[in-house]
């Protein structure tokens, strides 16, 4: 029992967690203004890559802001209310130009799709070469799983 105790990891206090966001999020408010005029980054941008590369070097802990974090992404559909309240104010817009902002929005789903398929294609494939290990067919897997087995 006492060893399900010391393999669970702790939570940081849900003050610490905050204090974490916030530290990234005013980081970011500080690196924003550097970008040039005519490529303007958003604050959040900013604080959602510096928060990934925090957790990728283990600089932050995953346990230290999974809590919050979560809470956040529950409060996501709460977050986009005064954006669909400026939509239904701007029904005029919608009514005129409703046609080509549909089809951009769909225009772009589906070229964001084929970009990150074609991107994720290009990097297995780069990382298979450089591991000099071409990937195995299922066949193969089943094969070296009952070689491993015998």
């Amino acid at each position: 029992m006492d060893k399900q105790k010391n393999n669970e990891k702790k939570s940081a206090p849900i003050l610490i967690q905050m204090g974490i966001f916030a530290c990234v999020l005013f980081v970011s408010s500080l690196i924003s203004p550097l970008f040039p005029a005519n490529f303007p980054v958003p604050t959040p941008v900013i604080g959602l890559v510096l928060l990934y590369l925090l957790l990728t070097f283990h600089i932050v802990k995953l346990e230290w802001v999974d809590n919050f974090g979560g809470f956040m992404i529950s409060l996501i559909g709460f977050l986009f209310v005064p954006s669909g309240v400026s939509l239904a104010s701007s029904l005029d817009i919608m009514k005129s130009e409703g046609l080509q902002i549909v089809s951009v929005v769909i225009i772009s789903t589906v070229l964001m799709l084929v970009v990150t398929a074609y991107t994720a294609w290009i990097l297995i494939s780069l990382r298979n070469k450089i591991s000099k290990r071409p990937s195995e067919t299922p066949e193969e897997k089943e094969n070296e799983l009952k070689r491993s087995v015998n």
